[in-house]
């Protein structure tokens, strides 16, 4: 008789559609026809097996610092016991990292080249599961930018780029190239470099010339050194065009509506300071991006963002000082126009678990301002110093006037 999801092919195989106890056992198969049948097959045993399944997965994310130790667990359990291995994604070297009796990925000490995303694999006879994990070396310098691509334009070209890893501190990004022309008496291309605005990830390089071809490269650094360079990309860019090209009409007059960003909202997570915000109400063009100011203690407003893309409504601001009060504010721009600034919302990190962050924020306190404020720290100092001395000086000649004074009076007396 036939179990509930069993069934027959015409063949004669057995279909079964849900293994379990009931499959366990001994089978033969029989043929037969109208004439009778020769006997039944050789037998055969039904086993059940199970695949692998994780007991201990490891977390999404791992931060500490560098030249420490750090474990993660993986553990697994099937029939037959699975073998579980570790392997860093996209890595072809060794890694340096070790796995314990227990399965678990072992970094001792925990090494800049380690930085990345690991994956942990189950695997027996039946099948073979994953889990990954990122790990994030913290206290090194920056790691190289990534998709680094230039755009042609005329007597100038556009860089862009992917930040990598910034090591746990804030970074900054330079832009190196070189013309590539051929000099009979230097060995070696003099490469220029341009600063990128705190916060940008592209660059305009002004001012080539036509028709050369030139190599481009992006180097980050952050109060720890520098990383290293980026891979070196070829371009060439446009020259004037040489056919005539007819001028354009005026440009009409267009009125500009653009609303700020509104009912931005903050709240806490377990990564950070999520910020949440709906689009402008109004707008007459198509808008370009927004741009993320805050401050710190009620001091002057900073950018930290100026890049976030049209389409976000949300961004997530890892990085935050413990125990300090933060104001944030939203502008949204479409081309060269900006919005007013949308509602200020408060972030108190007074008890707040707060991670060493990808963009950790920069100093928020000025060196003048710093400056000035030693400045005032030590005259004030000084003039604490002489108004006690001075102090001192009267208190002397007052009491050496007292005592001639009784010396006075004495000697009448004798008299």
């Amino acid at each position: 008789s036939q179990l509930p999801g069993w069934s027959a092919r015409p063949d004669g195989s057995i279909v079964v559609a849900t293994g379990n106890d009931d499959a366990l056992g001994v089978y033969t198969c029989t043929p037969y026809n109208s004439y009778g049948t020769a006997g039944e097959s050789r037998p055969t045993r039904v086993l059940l097996k199970d695949p692998p399944a994780f007991t201990v997965r490891p977390k999404e994310e791992y931060f500490q610092e560098v030249g420490r130790e750090l474990v993660i667990p993986c553990t697994a359990h099937g029939d037959p016991p699975p073998t579980v291995t570790w392997l860093k994604v996209g890595s072809t070297g060794k890694s340096g990292a070790q796995v314990d009796g227990n399965s678990s990925l072992v970094f001792r000490p925990l090494i800049k080249e380690q930085h990345g995303i690991w994956e942990c694999t189950a695997t027996n006879q039946v099948a073979s599961v994953s889990a990954t994990t990122s790990v994030h070396v913290l206290g090194t310098s920056p790691h190289a930018v990534t998709n680094v691509s230039v755009l042609p334009l005329l007597l100038a070209a556009n860089i862009s780029w992917e930040p990598g890893f910034d090591g746990g501190y804030f970074q900054r990004f330079s832009v190196w190239y070189t013309p590539l022309v051929k000099h009979p008496h230097r060995a070696h291309h003099d490469w220029v470099s341009l600063p990128v605005p705190v916060g940008a990830q592209h660059l305009l390089v002004e001012n080539l010339q036509p028709d050369v071809s030139y190599q481009f490269s992006v180097l980050a650094q952050n109060k720890l050194g520098s990383g290293p360079f980026s891979q070196i990309v070829t371009s060439v860019p446009r020259g004037f065009p040489v056919t005539t090209v007819p001028p354009e009409p005026p440009a009409m007059t267009m009125l500009i509506f653009l609303s700020p960003p509104q009912a931005l909202t903050a709240n806490e997570t377990g990564r950070g300071v999520l910020l949440q915000w709906e689009p402008p109400a109004q707008l007459s063009v198509a808008l370009s991006g927004y741009a993320l100011e805050l401050r710190q203690d009620k001091g002057g407003w900073e950018v930290l963002d100026r890049s976030i893309p049209s389409t976000n409504t949300q961004v997530l601001v890892p990085g935050l000082i413990k125990d300090a009060f933060y104001e944030f504010r939203l502008v949204a721009f479409a081309g060269s126009y900006i919005s007013d600034p949308s509602n200020t919302v408060n972030v108190s990190t007074a008890g707040m678990e707060v991670y060493p962050s990808r963009t950790q924020l920069p100093e928020l306190l000025p060196q003048p301002v710093l400056a000035g404020v030693i400045g005032g720290i030590c005259f004030l100092s000084v003039a604490v110093i002489f108004s006690t001395m001075a102090a001192c000086i009267m208190n002397r000649r007052r009491a050496a006037r007292i005592q001639k004074r009784r010396q006075g009076r004495t000697w009448l007396a004798g008299c």
